[in-house]
């Protein structure tokens, strides 16, 4: 029996934003393939006033505006189920990993709050949110572009995503290693060759080179990164 499809619910005042990136590619082939439903939710949609209006002025002062939690409840209220997981993307939130991603991944709803402006109502994050997400140390104009990172990320995990099983299981993060060099057709391009081991079709070799590859490129580029166990594949 086939794996019940991962829903995704995105909410954003900027809905048309993601209309690209949710129509190419993976993401676009995941869907067509019935592995996930991805829905943008249109705040003001669960907004009232003749504007619609979802941001207002901070209270104390302060420049720019902040998300009102009243549609942003709403919204939630209408879309969450028991199996939901609610999703705050923010700049404070937990730094956004590919162990995170993997979790994500065996959930059965995800429902993504894409801030603006200024950021959310507190009350958002404290009575909403089941985890807080960021994708980096910087800021953005608005959450979807975060909330598109996450659900690129989760989606190509999804068993069948990229074409193949396991396809994922090599790439960098996934073993806790950044991934090895790879090299195609031509085997000489403008003077560069590419190494012999990996043309003398001893799989083993080939095998222990790019681990050893994997190690010394973590180590150089990301020393920051947990050393690898030593009965790790």
């Amino acid at each position: 029996m086939a794996a019940a499809p991962l829903h995704i619910d995105i909410i954003t005042i900027f809905p048309r934003m993601l209309d690209g990136i949710l129509g190419e590619s993976i993401l676009k082939r995941a869907q067509e393939a019935g592995l996930v439903t991805i829905r943008c939710v249109n705040l003001r949609d669960f907004a009232t006033g003749a504007h619609l209006t979802t941001d207002d002025r901070p209270y104390g002062g302060g420049p720019g505006m902040v998300m009102k939690p009243e549609p942003v409840f709403k919204a939630v209220d209408h879309l969450r189920r028991p199996e939901s997981k609610v999703i705050l993307m923010t700049p404070q939130g937990e730094p956004f990993k590919q162990a995170t991603a993997q979790a994500l991944a065996q959930a059965a709803h995800l429902i993504f709050i894409c801030g603006h402006y200024e950021g959310v109502d507190e009350r958002i994050r404290t009575a909403l949110a089941d985890m807080e997400i960021s994708i980096g140390d910087y800021v953005l104009t608005n959450g979807v572009l975060a909330a598109a990172v996450v659900v690129d990320a989760v989606v190509r995990l999804l068993p069948g995503a990229l074409g193949g099983e396991g396809a994922a299981d090599d790439e960098s993060f996934t073993t806790g290693l950044l991934e090895y060099p790879q090299y195609t057709r031509p085997p000489v391009y403008r003077g560069l060759g590419i190494p012999e081991i990996l043309t003398s079709g001893n799989h083993a070799e080939i095998a222990k080179w790019r681990r050893e590859q994997a190690i010394a490129r973590t180590r150089a580029r990301r020393p920051d990164l947990p050393p690898p166990s030593a009965d790790a594949p």
